[in-house]
């Protein structure tokens, strides 16, 4: 993804100033979503997978593993269905301006929407469908495993927003960024290291950011096998707030107050940032100091930028998405360990990415049938399995009962045909209500999120203290909300 040195140019501003545009958007964001023409009932004894045959949707997503695991392997889907599905890939930022225009419009260009909680369904909910009318209704197959099956709290961040009951989307991947490091630098090094620092630094449930901290800079002076002991991913992109996020909590700091309960229900009206709090500026001076001593390139890289470094042996370490396990297996067999983050003074926070898939509003007819078809076939435990084996792509399962599928647990242990689960106790520790972390699901969050990595840049920059990049975040931030996102 490109370098955001400035808000992005399809700022809300912008958008709502674009005449019939901005009108669109306003009435999206406060409206019910428009009623669509209902796809024709079933006959008597018909398929009902194949009631929609020789129909074509589109479907919008971000350029993601299971996406490209589903792209290279749709000839299923279309035996099953007989439905042709055309996939479109875009970087998020690209994707949120494509839906954002296809709802102003009022007619669906795409059908199937990557509804990112953030992006996407905080801010134009209203146009996608409650999918609560299509999970029961017996005009559809019934789905494999009940919704209940999903990751609970994958389904709530990914899928709701607020107390209406919708269900706008179901959990469809789950990236969520773990403490990955080289297992051979740490047993070379690891009684050495032990005998200097005055603590064991192998990564575990009991590790601190200190030590971490104290860790890579002894890695930076002792080991010649890696150039530096971390690396981070701290371009000015939403890769910065991400990587800063999971020291923020960690050290008791939050954007909002009820910072959990807006990450995962959501809220119009969070209430004022809490940015300026003498936690976060603790957190901001403590994430200063660490990527001072990490592996320069950090301030240039996003997430595939440390991913990489970790896989040429630039560091020994680094936090990062826990679906680049697939790409360091190759890399590096067997040589890549996977654990929760390092611990603050109040806990570990495993910042969530996970996204869900929904329905526009504006399909209609057969389309939105047909739409309904592959969301539900998609998000199925056969096609979780099934992403898991590509060789091309995989994700990581959202329903519970994939994890417990015999040839799914014995993959979590080398030597493993399915490398991203190698990360599952890591992520399922990630995932414990104490160590998740959820950024706030609230609509205006794009512009929320520009303020908090542009003010962090100019700190690491050295063009600001961490206190001044966590007053100006935090007024940034407070000057955002309170123009709400409806003009």
């Amino acid at each position: 993804m490109p370098p955001a040195p400035a808000p992005p140019p399809f700022t809300r501003r912008r958008f709502l100033g674009l005449g019939g545009l901005g009108l669109g958007a306003a009435m999206l964001a406060g409206c019910s979503s428009p009623a669509a023409a209902p796809p024709p009932a079933p006959t008597p004894g018909e398929d009902l997978w194949r009631r929609f045959a020789g129909t074509t949707i589109n479907f919008i997503s971000e350029n993601t593993a299971p996406t490209a695991a589903i792209a290279a392997n749709l000839g299923p889907f279309a035996e099953l269905t007989g439905v042709t599905v055309d996939i479109v890939t875009l970087e998020l930022q690209s994707l949120v301006q494509r839906v954002a225009l296809d709802m102003a419009g009022g007619q669906a260009q795409y059908d199937v929407v990557y509804a990112d909680p953030y992006q996407v369904l905080a801010p134009y909910r209203k146009g996608l469908v409650d999918l609560r009318t299509l999970v029961d209704d017996p005009q559809y197959p019934p789905l494999d495993q009940p919704v209940e099956d999903f990751i609970p709290t994958q389904l709530r961040a990914a899928g709701t927003f607020g107390t209406d009951g919708a269900l706008y989307a179901l959990p469809y991947d789950a990236p969520t960024m773990i403490w990955q490091y080289r297992i051979d630098v740490f047993e070379k090094y690891r009684d050495r290291m032990a005998r200097d620092l005055g603590f064991d630094p192998a990564p575990g449930p009991d590790s601190t950011w200190e030590q971490y901290h104290r860790t890579a800079a002894w890695i930076n002076e002792h080991v010649s096998e890696v150039p530096y002991g971390t690396g981070h991913q701290a371009k000015q992109h939403d890769s910065l707030m991400c990587d800063f996020s999971n020291v923020l909590w960690s050290y008791g700091g939050d954007y909002f107050a009820d910072g959990a309960g807006v990450g995962l229900t959501g809220s119009d009206d969070p209430g004022p940032c809490l940015l300026a709090s003498e936690e976060a500026v603790e957190a901001a001076e403590f994430y200063n100091d660490l990527v001072g001593i990490a592996h320069p390139g950090s301030r240039g890289w996003d997430w595939d930028g440390v991913g990489a470094a970790l896989r040429a042996g630039e560091v020994a370490m680094a936090p990062n998405w826990h679906e680049y396990a697939a790409a360091n297996e190759e890399a590096l067999p067997g040589l890549i360990g996977y654990a929760p983050m390092p611990r603050g003074p109040v806990r570990s926070a495993n910042i969530y990415g996970g996204t869900g898939i929904g329905i526009s509003a504006t399909s209609e007819g057969a389309r939105l049938g047909a739409a309904w078809l592959f969301v539900h076939w998609a998000t199925s435990q056969a096609t979780q399995l099934s992403n898991l084996e590509s060789s091309v792509g995989g994700g990581t399962p959202t329903r519970r009962s994939v994890y417990e599928m015999p040839e799914v647990e014995a993959a979590t242990s080398r030597p493993s045909d399915l490398p991203n689960m190698l990360t599952a106790d890591a992520v399922t520790a990630a995932w414990e209500p104490d160590r998740i972390g959820l950024r706030p699901k609230i609509p205006m969050w794009n512009e929320c999120d520009t303020a908090v990595f542009t003010e962090l840049s100019r700190m690491l920059a050295g063009r600001q203290s961490p206190r001044a990049a966590m007053e100006r975040s935090a007024n940034r931030i407070d000057q955002i909300v309170s123009r709400g996102w409806v003009a």
